[in-house]
Order: C-alpha cells, then sequence, then structure tokens
C-alpha cells in the first residue's frame, strides 16, 4: 500500500500543486530552456530533451501516469562505456567461461537521464567525458535518447565492466576516469538556470573534485529553485569514502529525496532526517518513505543492472507506480538504459 503523503505529492505535482509546507513542486511548468556553449565542451541539445510519451507498456496501468506537465530532470554524475558480460555458467578460473558481452552507454547519471527522456520528461545529463572515441560514442548514444549532454570534454572516458549471472545478478567493476575530476569551476550556471529537478549520483560524492562540483550544482539548481535528489550509488563507495563523512555530506546538501538500496542505508548508518527515503528492495519491490510496495511481476529477469536507476528516474517524473513499471522494464532487457529511445 502506498503512503498517502508520498502518493500525493506526486498527485499534486502532476496538478501542478504544491503540498502545503512542501519545498518546490517536482513537476512545475519549465521555464524557457537555457544554454551556451563553450570551447572545450559539450552542449549537445536532441530531440527536444526527451519530450517522448510514456512507452506503450504502460497503457491500462490502473492509475493514472499521465505526465501533465514536462518536468526539466538534471542529472549529474557519470557517463560511462558499459561492457557488459553475460555469462552462460559460473565463472571458470584460470579457464575460459562462455559469455555474451555487449557494449552500452552507462553510468548511473546518464542512466537516470535516459529513462527520465523515455518516460517523457525532459532530461539533461551534466558530466566530465573524456576526448576520446568512447566518450564520443557514448555521448552520442545517451544523445540519442533525447538528452542533452553538457560538461567538459577532457582526457579519458570511464568505463564499467557488469559481470551478470545466468540469474540476472550483476558484480561491477568501475574505472570512472575523467567523470570523477569534474571541478566546480567548470559548471556553467546556465546548465542549471532552467532545472526543476536535479539528481546528483553518489559517485559524484565518494571523492574530490566532483563532490565539490556536486555541492555547487546543488546551490545552483536551489537558486533556481528546484528539488534535489541524491542517490547513494555504492556501499563500497560509502565504506571508502567513510560512512560518517558520506552521511554528513548528505545531510548538508539537504535533499528532498534520498534513494539507496538496503545496503547502502546501512551503510550509511540509516535514514536521516528531513527527506523522503526510498529504499530498493531489488526483487522484494521498494519502500517509499516507510510504505512498502512488491515488485511487479516479470516473466524473467534478463539483466538487473540500472534497475534501480529506472526506478527513481520514474519516481521523479511520475510517482511510485511509475517507479515500479521502469524497474520492471529495465530487468527485462540487457543493460541500464531503455532498449530504445523515443527517438528511434
Amino acid at each position: 500500500m502506498l503512503v498517502l503523503d508520498v502518493f500525493e505529492v506526486a498527485r499534486r505535482a502532476f496538478e501542478c500543486r504544491k503540498p502545503p509546507g512542501a519545498r518546490p513542486s517536482l513537476h512545475r511548468p519549465p521555464p524557457p530552456a537555457h544554454g551556451r556553449e563553450r570551447s572545450g565542451r559539450t552542449d549537445q541539445p536532441s530531440q527536444g530533451e526527451g519530450t517522448g510519451a510514456l512507452p506503450s507498456a504502460l497503457a491500462g496501468h490502473p492509475r493514472d501516469l499521465t505526465i501533465r506537465s514536462t518536468v526539466l530532470v538534471c542529472t549529474l554524475g557519470d557517463l560511462t562505456l558499459d561492457v557488459i558480460v553475460r555469462l552462460a555458467g559460473p565463472i571458470a578460473r584460470g579457464g575460459d567461461t562462455n559469455a555474451r558481452i555487449e557494449l552500452r552507454a552507462g553510468g548511473q547519471a546518464a542512466n537516470v537521464s535516459a529513462w527520465a527522456a523515455a518516460l517523457g520528461a525532459r532530461a539533461r545529463f551534466v558530466g566530465k567525458t573524456g576526448s576520446d572515441d568512447a566518450g564520443e560514442l557514448a555521448r552520442a548514444r545517451l544523445a540519442a535518447y533525447g538528452v542533452r549532454v553538457v560538461g567538459p570534454v577532457e582526457g579519458r572516458t570511464g568505463a564499467i565492466c557488469a559481470l551478470v549471472s545466468r540469474e540476472g545478478e550483476r558484480s561491477m567493476a568501475a574505472d570512472r576516469g575523467a567523470a570523477a575530476e569534474l571541478g566546480p569551476d567548470e559548471l556553467e550556471p546556465a546548465w542549471f538556470a532552467d532545472c526543476e529537478h536535479l539528481h546528483v549520483s553518489g559517485y559524484a560524492l565518494f571523492r574530490e573534485p566532483a563532490r565539490s562540483a556536486a555541492r555547487r550544482a546543488v546551490e545552483l539548481a536551489r537558486a533556481a529553485g528546484a528539488v534535489v535528489s541524491v542517490d547513494l550509488a555504492s556501499w563500497s563507495g560509502i565504506r571508502d569514502a567513510g560512512a560518517e563523512t558520506m552521511r554528513g555530506l548528505v545531510l548538508s546538501l539537504a535533499p528532498e529525496i534520498v534513494f539507496a538500496n538496503e545496503a547502502e542505508e546501512r551503510a550509511i548508518g540509516g535514514s536521516s532526517p528531513g527527506a523522503v527515503w526510498i529504499v530498493k528492495r531489488g526483487a522484494r519491490g521498494c519502500s517509499f518513505d516507510g510504505g512498502e510496495r512488491p515488485a511487479l511481476p516479470v516473466e524473467r529477469v534478463v539483466d538487473t543492472t540500472g534497475a534501480g536507476d529506472a526506478l527513481a528516474a520514474g519516481w521523479i517524473v511520475g510517482g511510485p507506480d511509475l517507479a515500479l513499471d521502469a524497474a520492471a522494464r529495465c530487468v527485462r532487457q540487457a543493460g541500464g538504459m531503455p532498449t530504445r529511445g523515443p527517438s528511434t
């Protein structure tokens, strides 16, 4: 069952009204877009920044998921190349293991922006990407979803290797490359001037200078009246950065929404006051600020990569029902982004 206040926030947001005492609505009508180019940066408008309609798979849903105002979702973090290794069986240590290997664009922030665009929002990704061929490929792939890609282009693009078992569970090996080197002075205020929801990937919080860039992005987005969400991203990243450090940082950012899985919630010491906590429980569903919802039934799980990112995008765009729909759609396919963008 839904917690009433969370669903009420989503319902009123659809009607472009603010709940009493709340911070700015998650779904206000967007002001005119802003943006400019500078040398050595990418600023790629593409297909109206993701104005695609809801996927046909959501037709006939028992609740009305129509998006009545097209929110602009900005995400801050990584855009990488994902190497997806779907294993045919257990890894043969010291030997060969049959696998199907695919190359895709990925990264938590990029995944959220791609899903937001596919679900009908306008979307903008902000991050540092490499000036190599891998970066060009990743930027083009994300732009094909209708996401506007902005940020400095320099150095080497990050890569993530996802080992996916036959059961669909995945383990990640990550090389963040240029993404971790984003500095606060590299952010353009214009990128956030029309932002209505800023989603910060926890990977941007684990170390400097990206941590300071995330703080600056939150300042710029808040100045524009945006709502801020943070995804804790990785329990091991929280451990390595220091649980107390990370908890203090999240508290200082004061996000309206925090996304986490159960391991990440434990790693940071439990939920913090003043925010809606959305805890992802995998096949057991999700807790929306304490309201437990089961996962939607899926005939076959292909790959769990990006399911949490799809859920986050769905919640930002349309609330709990759309979040669960997006997560179920994600696990039926390979990779962390939608199989088809709105422009394809």
